[in-house]
C-alpha cells in the first residue's frame, strides 16, 4: 500500500467519524454532551482540511495519484 493510498484510506475513516459524531451531537441527551461532540467534530474538520491538502500536494508532485 502506497503512502498515498494510505493517507486516503485515513481521510475516508476520519470523515466517517467527524460524521458519526455530528450525529451524535444532535441525539446527545445533554447540551454538555451535544456540545463535547460538536467541538471534536469541528476539530476533526480542521484535520481532514490538512489531509485534503497533503493529498493534493501529493497528487502535484505524483500525477498518477490524481483522481484515485
Amino acid at each position: 500500500m502506497t503512502s498515498y493510498s494510505k493517507v486516503k484510506q485515513t481521510t475516508v475513516s476520519l470523515e466517517g467519524v467527524k460524521t458519526t459524531l455530528e450525529m451524535y451531537s444532535q441525539v446527545a441527551q445533554t447540551e454538555d454532551a451535544r456540545n463535547t461532540f460538536r467541538r471534536n467534530a469541528q476539530r476533526l474538520e480542521t484535520i481532514l482540511e490538512r489531509l485534503n491538502r497533503r493529498l493534493q500536494s501529493m497528487e502535484f508532485e505524483e500525477p498518477q495519484y490524481k483522481g484515485n
